[in-house]
């Protein structure tokens, strides 16, 4: 089942069903007006959205229509929470060699999470932000949506809530980070947000590329309509999706509408290219001594996609353009 989020004007759309095709759609509102609303109350509302779904992918929806992802919201634009994990050590273990530092010694037996802001861009909504100094750099990921989960669950119980899967781009300004851990606390300012595509679907949808809670299939990265990357989103993964959210309801419940992020993907494999500029830089470094690929200047594009088996998307593409924002006082 895929299902989309429609801007209809309101701070959190209208949940609608897509074709299997991302051809056509065909609203829900006979059956929740949102998709937060679907989640909250999933196992009653879940079975009537795939019956729709069902008679969409036939052509029997009475009310279908073109289906445009520039309509399209993020589909939970408010989420209740948002936690990116770090389910790809390669990526952390690349950053720690080219700034000539020990790997934490946890990084493979637990995975990192950190707490983020809850609202999400919507596909093609641009990437505002004030100075290119500040490093600005795309992190093209997957991201588990769940239902409510009860604190304590293991990894088994964990895999039964995981009920969405996500397409995401984490934005990092990479010039900030450094002064914000040495501060003692998490990311704030170098996080300005996340983005995501159009179309969230249940992982019945990947057939066999859902296996081991894991997708195991290539992630496709366009900056400035070049492709920059196509690293395999199963291989390298360390910690699955049902590990993620173990982890992160050890110490308490997990409400439905979480986005759980596994971070950005990343093979050991560089022939795979890259999903985001920072592990192209940290290569240069350990190749050259230096780094010479620029971050993201004002008028950058970048496109984030997944394809099936068969080539054809499956939840749509992240097409953004970073664009300069108003320098506010103070900022």
């Amino acid at each position: 089942m895929k299902l989309a989020t429609l801007n209809d004007g309101t701070r959190d759309g209208q949940l609608a069903v897509v074709a299997r095709d991302l051809k056509t759609a065909h609203l829900a509102d006979g059956i929740a007006p949102t998709l937060q609303a679907a989640l909250d109350d999933w196992a009653f509302i879940a079975p009537q959205l795939d019956a729709l779904y069902q008679l969409l992918n036939q052509g029997r929806g009475q009310r279908s229509f073109d289906f445009d992802a520039a309509n399209c919201m993020a589909p939970l634009p408010r989420a209740c929470q948002w936690v990116a994990g770090a389910a790809y050590p390669n990526h952390v273990e690349l950053a720690c060699k080219a700034a000539n530092i020990a790997a934490p010694e946890s990084l493979r037996s637990e995975p990192p999470m950190r707490q983020g802001g809850g609202d999400f861009r919507g596909p093609h909504e641009a990437i505002a932000l004030a100075y290119e100094q500040w490093g600005i750099d795309f992190e093209a990921g997957l991201a588990a949506i769940t239902d409510d989960v009860a604190m304590g669950a293991t990894p088994d119980q964990a895999h039964l809530h995981v009920k969405l899967l996500a397409l995401v781009n984490d934005v990092t300004l990479r010039n900030l980070v450094a002064d914000e851990l040495a501060a003692g606390g998490g990311l704030l300012q170098a996080k300005p947000g996340a983005s995501c595509a159009p179309v969230v679907l249940t992982p019945d949808e990947l057939g066999d590329a859902w296996k081991g809670g894991k997708v195991h299939l290539p992630l496709r990265v366009h900056w400035n309509g070049k492709l920059v990357g196509q690293p395999h989103a199963g291989v390298d993964m360390l910690f699955n999706f049902p590990q993620l959210l173990a982890r992160l309801c050890r110490t308490r419940p997990v409400r439905a509408g979480s986005v759980v992020g596994a971070g950005v993907v990343s093979n050991k494999d560089a022939r795979r290219g890259y999903c985001c500029i920072a592990e192209k830089r940290y290569l240069e470094v350990l190749a050259d001594g230096v780094a010479s690929t620029p971050f993201m200047l004002f008028g950058d594009t970048v496109k984030v996609e997944m394809l099936g088996e068969d080539g054809k998307s499956l939840f749509g593409a992240i097409e953004q353009t970073l664009k300069q924002a108003e320098a506010r006082k103070g900022g």
